[in-house]
């Protein structure tokens, strides 16, 4: 439940908390904590209940539909015949997607090769051209026509 929570967040709840129930938050969580039980309990019973009615034994897990149909209704050849169809779709797939992935590694090493090429020949020093010597200003002669 608290898995997605760093301990900054939940020191800031735990302070949220004792902000808002004052006084009263031990008594807050005790009824939290025996309301939990209460519902877990109820679970327990329907699962036994359930477990007694069909004549197998249920986990609390189990009372997912698809869980309980694989596990207590369809045997296991049928499973498999159900399956079947399904896995050779699946081996197809995953070969395909094997074959981008591998197609995609080559463009990636073509891509970093053209990249430090690219880089290598900007940090060359370009070669040197010849400098022309600077000629001499020209004069005109305004008379001469």
């Amino acid at each position: 439940m608290f898995e997605n929570l760093n301990w900054w967040e939940i020191g800031a709840l735990l302070m949220l908390a004792l902000l808002i129930f004052g006084e009263r938050l031990p008594k807050v969580i005790g009824e939290g904590l025996k309301m939990l039980r209460g519902l877990r309990a109820m679970a327990q019973n329907a699962t036994s209940d359930l477990s007694r009615e069909l004549g197998t034994d249920i986990q609390l897990e189990d009372l997912h539909p698809k869980a309980f149909i694989r596990k207590h209704i369809l045997s296991e050849d049928e499973e498999q015949s159900l399956r079947k169809p399904l896995q050779s779709l699946f081996e197809d797939v995953k070969q395909d997607l094997n074959g981008v992935k591998t197609e995609l590694n080559g463009v990636k090493s073509h891509l970093n090769e053209t990249a430090a090429d690219i880089k290598g020949a900007a940090t060359r020093k370009p070669a040197a051209t010849p400098v022309e010597a600077p000629r001499p200003a020209q004069r005109f002669d305004l008379d001469a026509t």
